[in-house]
């Protein structure tokens, strides 16, 4: 923790707040403070703007080659650094051990992955229909962009939105999570250590986000909004960014369905079943919420994912094999108790979990709730925690109606062994990304994002970069 940066990272440089503001960051698996990073105001968000906006112009220019060469040598020094950033992330946020090292080679994807499309920015050359004019199209950076990231993966929220952004040529404000400020700040000196110049990326760490935030978006200058977080506050996020018209990206809510059909592979479902759940200890917009299952497979399902979830090991992230760690905070695993208790009061059986532990610490024990009636909060809302309910279905038209009846649409599973089903089910789910027998879909080089109220934009795969690129018309007479 001691070479950790605390402070904020504008123009290059490493500051305290303007006004002495500082901030805790707790550990989850213990809520001892770790550390006190600043704490931004409304003056260093404007110092951390007028830095991007200075950088613009000549960060714009700069060749894709050298832009390219910088996200490489940051992916090498990420990947070089997975004990020390996987420990950091643990600490800060509570994932075991295992799971960051997952993410810090998640994170440093992405820089490798956009390393790769900086170079491949086009446009296009041709002969409009009249005959007598040309067109010409470049596609050049958007502009200084505000990022904002959230707690449950800190460290590759950061790398997705800050890949495809040097990749364009934009200059950043990156605000993270204030649960989770650590590693984005170790994020920050790895860029700067791998060439990025003054001024492109600025850090400001804040408990502050809409004074932050709010005159950002409304001032103009800042020409892109990408944000990974609730819906609710996307939407705040979207009316403030209307009065400037900024280019905006939204990775919000979802609220998952998990079918099983009647003819599926039950190993291959309940393998399914414990990654698109239990990944991040269920703090995943992509965590499978509504777990739909035949009923003519539900019981047997439901005991063996029940054997599986009752055998992992729950407790700090640091130790030695730990499976579960703690919920992000106690704010968290309140809201978890109560979905849990209410569903229980209309008539759900815990087939395993279901009581929090005593101690210190935010822990929650994986729950698996069978007989769950559709009018429990937790159908309508994300859990974000260890707990899968299961509701029961008797044909493929109904399931997709329950499937679908939700103002989300970020992500779907389906496990079945008939192809015709697969895919037509897959086609019928208003979603943006299908899991089909498989319960991970986060890949760098595929488009990650929802429809509805999931959000707007997609972030990684070829099209990730495009979010942060305006195209330019040139028309050319020909005489």
């Amino acid at each position: 923790m001691t070479d950790t940066p605390t402070q904020l990272f504008i123009g290059g440089a490493w500051a305290d707040a303007a006004d002495g503001a500082t901030m805790p960051v707790d550990d989850p698996a213990t809520g001892e403070i770790l550390c006190h990073v600043a704490d931004a105001g409304p003056k260093d968000a404007k110092l951390a703007e007028e830095a991007a906006v200075q950088a613009q112009q000549e960060w714009g220019r700069t060749a894709p080659r050298v832009r390219s060469e910088i996200l490489r040598r940051a992916y090498e020094i990420v990947i070089g650094r997975t004990e020390e950033l996987a420990h950091l992330m643990t600490s800060e946020m509570g994932k075991p051990l295992a799971e960051a090292r997952g993410e810090v080679a998640y994170a440093g994807e992405f820089f490798r992955w956009f390393s790769e499309e900086a170079v491949r920015v086009d446009g296009g050359y041709g002969t409009l229909p009249d005959g007598r004019n040309r067109m010409l199209l470049s596609r050049r950076p958007v502009g200084p962009c505000l990022l904002i990231t959230p707690w449950n993966f800190p460290l590759a929220m950061g790398a997705r939105k800050i890949g495809p952004a040097v990749a364009a040529g934009c200059t950043m404000v990156l605000k993270p999570a204030p649960q989770t400020p650590l590693s984005s700040l170790a994020l920050a000196a790895i860029l700067k250590e791998a060439g990025l110049p003054d001024g492109v990326l600025n850090v400001v760490t804040t408990s502050r986000a809409g004074e932050v935030c709010e005159p950002l978006l409304r001032a103009g200058r800042i020409r892109k909004l990408s944000f990974t977080g609730s819906t609710a506050v996307g939407r705040l996020l979207l009316a403030q960014s209307a009065d400037a018209v900024v280019r905006t990206s939204m990775e919000l809510g979802g609220n998952a369905p998990f079918v099983v059909f009647e003819d599926a592979d039950l190993d291959k479902a309940v393998d399914g079943a414990m990654v698109a759940k239990m990944r991040n200890m269920g703090e995943a917009c992509t965590a499978a919420n509504r777990f739909f299952v035949h009923r003519s497979v539900a019981r047997e399902f439901g005991r063996r994912l029940a054997e599986r979830m009752g055998a992992l090991v729950v407790g700090p992230g640091t130790r030695d094999g730990v499976d579960v760690g703690p919920l992000i905070d106690r704010t968290g695993r309140a809201k978890v108790e109560a979905l849990v208790a209410d569903a229980v009061e209309r008539g759900a059986r815990v087939l395993v979990g279901g009581r929090t532990p005593a101690g210190p610490g935010c822990f929650y024990p994986p729950t698996v709730l069978a007989d769950v009636s559709p009018e429990s909060r937790l159908m309508g809302t994300e859990i974000f925690g260890p707990v899968a309910a299961i509701l029961t279905f008797d044909d493929e038209d109904e399931v997709v109606r329950r499937a679908n009846d939700t103002p989300w649409g970020l992500v779907g599973y389906v496990f079945t062994e008939g192809l015709d089903r697969a895919l037509r089910v897959s086609e019928r789910l208003e979603v943006g990304m299908v899991g089909l027998n498989t319960g991970l879909v986060s890949n760098p080089a595929a488009p990650f994002g929802g429809v509805k109220q999931s959000g707007l934009g997609r972030e990684g795969g070829r099209v990730g970069i495009d979010e942060f690129l305006e195209h330019q018309y040139l028309a050319i007479p020909v005489s």
